[in-house]
């Protein structure tokens, strides 16, 4: 007969609870345990670091939780969400919520986290009651507060110039905001930056339009009416605002731990096993735990505690032991390019620094280096070089003996030529810090899918930019032995339907709004990630009938432009094969003039773009334009890039102006899972780039043209595969048949030949078999495809 499982309580629902939780259940934590856990929001748990994207509009607080409900379900996991522990009995070993019940518990995890200091600044407080209109920036609640409040204001005073001050400043900037930023210091990121860096990184915030105000010190909030009006500063001086956030810093929440008896200074003080140095069978974690003199704020050393504790509480590893992070961060404001680690300047006569600074270009760049080690960095303007200094800075590389090669690439280590060649210990995930010994070892455990290792080790759910070289190490460490995983067939997450059968059934039930279709799968109403591309399918099946839900589009989508780093648009309408009449021209210029847009470009597409327009305008550019949008903002067919043929072109065999007309025409806002761009050549001279698009049609001589699929000339340059040959325009508009993957070598369509060059179309069929499942169309590819095969014609017209 098993033994009964211990009762584990944690108190702490937020990134760093959760996440020892996770590390707990790697270890067969469910089996050992019975878990308890409390969280002061009423919901599960989400990624605090991206609440700044959510202030700024670029990314839904829908789509932000790491561990929605039903993950503490399936993990059998008894979670009160919304419910405060207010009381813990060390002799009782119990602990008390404020919804008056008592649970006992075996081991106890405190992971309460820490708050937003409010400084002691006269007149936040008016009779007693906090001064309405003053917000932290900790939590979903408070971002929700901020722009519900922000909706009615205009200016907003930020209080704290460090990072998160900076971020939630280009957030509210970016919600049409007059910002403020209050700092007390006399650079930016003082903790972070030296002088000459914070100079630079002041003249980049204020070129995005922040005001800031350096060595500046709040004495006083004005109020009036209940609500804030202004702030008042140390040399006598105001400044009127209507809403201010406090940035000023975090402190720990230790009120639960030190009514506990729990010995307490900055924060709950620890051991090197993370357990309250007073109480064996209580660990901490996070931004509550105070290690040998240090607290950490950010979220790499949480990881690090998580996996010490879940090693230690479980039993796995007696030896675990935590020694402290060493600290790096990135600033998250779009428009500057900031990346500091460890030391922002020299402590010792004999370190070494090696310092580039080009003001001009806001770029400044300096690594610090000690006993041979790196021991500092500071990128701005120019982040190039990060990947190969976060690994020298967490690893102890060994460094070139040329310390300017550190900032240049003059001699940095060559790139090795496959994941073989990698060592174990190299990280392949930065996000997670995920080792390529990890996921090989994940792969030994039975591992065979991409999920798989993603479940396991939590590579690449990060940023996503590993989720090649994860790939590729998974191939190699199962030996080519990779296995389908179906979820990778589904079309959108949680729904587990490809898409043809989600077709089918939207078809068969009616479903014409995205509402309607979580609403019939039972999936969460707003999973963000699906949205946008059922809104292509909806569109796709049902066309004019489709129901369109403002919500279930991006912002881009929303106003029709595309958002700058700035936070103004670029505005880009359709000029069908780059022929545009002197009206439209005279539009253009027109509008250039009244909004005062500061770049008129013309586009790689052959069509015009109005840079730097202010959202609330956007709607009278549009009207005053009077032209279609050419959908240079969303995942959708873009455009087709034409030469002018044989009409004007000595070297022409077939009118590719009027051809690529026809087609941008008849495609114009078709919805695709990626961007889709066409090219028209009028002869194999291939001026029009028509042979490196996603679909390009090239004129070869007796009316005759090749149609080339798959191309690309990003990072990545791809001649697109020759598909077939036909005998005239006519019959190119008329490639609109269903394409089986294998199609017969040849088919007849209104008399034209439609013969499959074989040789091309072997190899690619060896090389599929050879590479197996990973050979896949990217989404690029695969929107051409969907070209290829005929879709809808689209209702014409702009926004």
């Amino acid at each position: 007969m098993s033994a009964p499982r211990q009762r584990l309580v944690v108190v702490g629902n937020g990134m760093a609870g959760a996440r020892a939780v996770e590390e707990i259940i790697d270890r067969g934590g469910s089996e050992r345990f019975a878990i308890t856990m409390f969280g002061d929001e009423p919901y599960g748990n989400y990624n605090r670091i991206s609440l700044s994207n959510v202030l700024a509009g670029s990314e839904d607080s829908l789509g932000i939780f790491l561990n929605p409900l039903d993950w503490y379900a399936h993990n059998d996991i008894a979670l009160h969400a919304g419910v405060r522990v207010s009381r813990i009995d060390r002799h009782a070993r119990t602990v008390t919520a404020d919804d008056g019940t008592t649970h006992p518990y075996d081991k106890l995890i405190i992971a309460t986290g820490s708050r937003s200091f409010f400084p002691p600044i006269d007149g936040m407080l008016d009779h007693g009651e906090p001064l309405t209109g003053i917000f932290g920036f900790r939590s979903i609640a408070d971002c929700d507060a901020m722009l519900g409040w922000a909706q009615g204001a205009r200016r907003v005073a930020v209080i704290g110039g460090g990072l998160l001050g900076l971020e939630a400043a280009r957030g509210l900037l970016q919600r049409g905001l007059e910002v403020h930023v209050i700092h007390r210091a006399e650079r930016l990121m003082n903790v972070q930056l030296d002088g000459q860096a914070g100079a630079i990184l002041r003249r980049g915030v204020e070129e995005l339009g922040i005001h800031v105000r350096l060595a500046t010190a709040t004495t006083r909030i004005l109020g009036e009416d209940g609500r804030v009006s202004g702030l008042e500063f140390g040399d006598g001086t105001t400044l009127h605002c209507d809403m201010v956030v406090v940035t000023a810093g975090i402190r720990a929440n230790t009120d639960l731990a030190s009514s506990a008896g729990l010995e307490v200074e900055r924060a709950i003080v620890v051991d090197d096993a993370m357990r309250a140095v007073d109480e064996p069978d209580i660990y901490v974690v996070g931004e509550c735990a105070q290690h040998r003199g240090e607290v950490y704020g950010l979220v790499a050393p949480l990881w690090e505690q998580a996996v010490v504790l879940a090693e230690q509480i479980t039993g796995r590893n007696p030896k675990a032991a935590y020694h402290g992070s060493k600290l790096a961060t990135k600033l998250k404001v779009s428009g500057i390019d900031l990346a500091t680690m460890g030391l922002a300047e020299a402590e010792h006569d004999d370190d070494e620094v090696v310092t580039f600074s080009e003001p001009k270009r806001r770029v400044y760049k300096v690594v610090i280096v000690r006993d041979g080690k790196l021991v500092g960095a500071t990128l701005l303007g120019d982040v190039s070089k990060v990947s190969f200094l976060m690994q020298a800075f967490d690893r102890g590389m060994v460094l070139p003996e040329e310390r300017i090669s550190l900032l240049f690439d003059l001699g940095a280590p060559a790139p090795v030529t496959s994941v073989a060649e990698l060592a174990d210990d190299v990280q392949v995930c930065n996000c997670n810090g995920v080792t390529k010994g990890a996921i090989r070892s994940c792969v030994q455990d039975g591992a065979r899918t991409m999920s798989a290792v993603a479940a396991a080790t939590r590579a690449g759910s990060g940023c996503g930019s590993c989720k090649g070289q994860v790939l590729e190490i998974l191939e190699w460490a199962s030996d080519g032995q990779l296995e389908q995983d179906p979820a990778a067939e589904y079309y959108v997450p949680k729904i587990p339907l490809p898409k043809r059968d989600l077709m089918d059934v939207v078809r068969a039930r009616g479903l014409r709004s995205v509402s309607s279709v979580f609403e019939a799968f039972g999936t969460e109403p707003d999973d963000p990630k699906s949205k946008p591309a059922l809104v292509s399918l909806l569109k796709m099946v049902w066309g004019a009938e489709y129901e369109d839900e403002r919500d279930a589009r991006f912002i881009n989508d929303r106003v029709h432009g595309n958002i700058q780093k700035d936070g103004t648009f670029s505005v880009v309408p359709r000029i069908a094969g780059g022929v545009a009449t002197s009206d439209q021209l005279r539009r253009l210029a027109d509008v250039a003039d009244r909004y005062a847009l500061p770049m008129i470009k013309i586009t790689g597409g052959q069509r015009i773009d109005l840079i730097g327009v202010r959202k609330e305008d956007l709607p009278a550019v549009w009207r005053e334009l009077d032209m279609p949008s050419g959908h240079a903002y969303g995942k959708s067919f873009r455009t087709v890039k034409t030469c002018v043929g044989s009409d004007h072109c000595r070297f022409g065999l077939g009118d590719s102006t009027g051809l690529g007309i026809r087609m941008e025409e008849r495609f114009a806002g078709l919805e695709s899972p990626g961007k889709l761009k066409l090219g028209v050549a009028g002869c194999p001279r291939n001026c029009s780039e028509a042979m490196v698009k996603d679909v390009g049609w090239v004129a070869v001589g007796d009316g005759r043209w090749e149609m080339y699929v798959g191309g690309a000339a990003g990072a990545h340059v791809r001649k697109g595969d020759l598909l077939c040959t036909v005998s005239d325009p006519d019959a190119a508009m008329l490639m609109d048949r269903p394409l089986h993957p294998v199609l017969p070598r040849e088919r007849t369509l209104a008399g034209t030949d439609l013969r499959l060059h074989g040789a091309r179309r072997r190899r690619h069929r060896a090389r599929h078999r050879r590479r197996g499942p990973r050979r896949r169309l990217g989404a690029s590819r695969r929107g051409a495809a969907a070209i290829a095969v005929g879709l809808p014609r689209p209702v014409a017209g702009g926004p």
